[in-house]
């Protein structure tokens, strides 16, 4: 069972990276060229103002893959791996979760895990490290920063098993509505307590274009959602149609 459900998965992180591309390559693209504009012209006023001084200038180093490249083919490929592997993850997710979810459909089912996965696991992370385009942020601190939003990421899916869990031990006193309502409760306040207590780190240079990093912001939120709400759509046809072809073929088997 669980194979032809990371089958299944997959399959529809595969579509649902197809038809993200279209919107990625339409709305994500523009801001990044801004960005990149922008870093350019700052490598050059750099490079002026050392030239000045008198100092050796930076040697520039060559560009492996053109701009053209990474913003098709890199970007689609890249969108196919990750789409894919999401896919597949998704898939298991929903094998362990079936039946464990009251009485929703296969259907629902996949709609509440895409929701869920992506507020967990995307959207409370960004809430406090926001992805940032070229030109923003230091070399120097990627380590430290990839190691916070990953800490982010574990500590929202941490917190999200645990609200799960005491809105279960609620739903059997309270009801399953006012159980749910305590469980998100849980989450939130732990939520709230995290964004506050871990380090802030603000990198964005004072004369970068605020509109371009709202737009770049907006794009990558808006790409992850479309990724797993199709991934959650798709994947619940095809559960939904083999469910239904199961119920159809007893009669006959029997």
């Amino acid at each position: 069972m669980a194979g032809s459900y990371l089958a299944r998965g997959m399959l529809a992180g595969l579509l649902a990276a197809l038809v993200t591309f279209l919107f990625a390559y339409t709305v994500g693209e523009p801001p990044v060229d801004q960005a990149i504009a922008f870093e350019e012209q700052t490598a050059k006023a750099e490079a002026a103002a050392k030239e000045a001084r008198g100092e050796p200038a930076a040697a520039e180093e060559p560009e492996l893959v053109s701009r053209k490249v990474q913003s098709t083919a890199g970007l689609l490929t890249g969108l196919v791996v990750f789409g894919t592997a999401l896919g597949g993850l998704f898939g298991i997710a929903n094998a362990f979760a079936q039946g464990r979810l009251g009485r929703l459909s296969p259907r629902a089912t996949a709609a509440f895990l895409a929701l869920a996965g992506f507020i967990v696991l995307y959207l409370v992370p960004q809430m406090k490290y926001p992805a940032n385009p070229p030109a923003v942020g230091s070399p120097e601190t990627i380590g430290i920063r990839t190691a916070l939003y990953f800490g982010m990421m574990a500590l929202s899916l941490a917190v999200a098993f645990a609200s799960l869990s005491v809105g279960k031990i609620f739903a059997h006193r309270l009801g399953a509505w006012n159980g749910a309502l305590v469980g998100l409760g849980v989450y939130a306040l732990a939520v709230i307590v995290a964004l506050e207590a871990l380090p802030s780190i603000q990198e964005v240079p004072e004369n970068f274009s605020a509109q371009t990093l709202w737009q770049f912001r907006a794009a990558s939120i808006g790409t992850q959602a479309l990724v797993w709400a199709l991934i959650g759509a798709f994947f619940g046809l095809f559960a939904e149609r083999t469910v239904a072809g199961r119920i159809a073929a007893k009669p006959v088997a029997a």
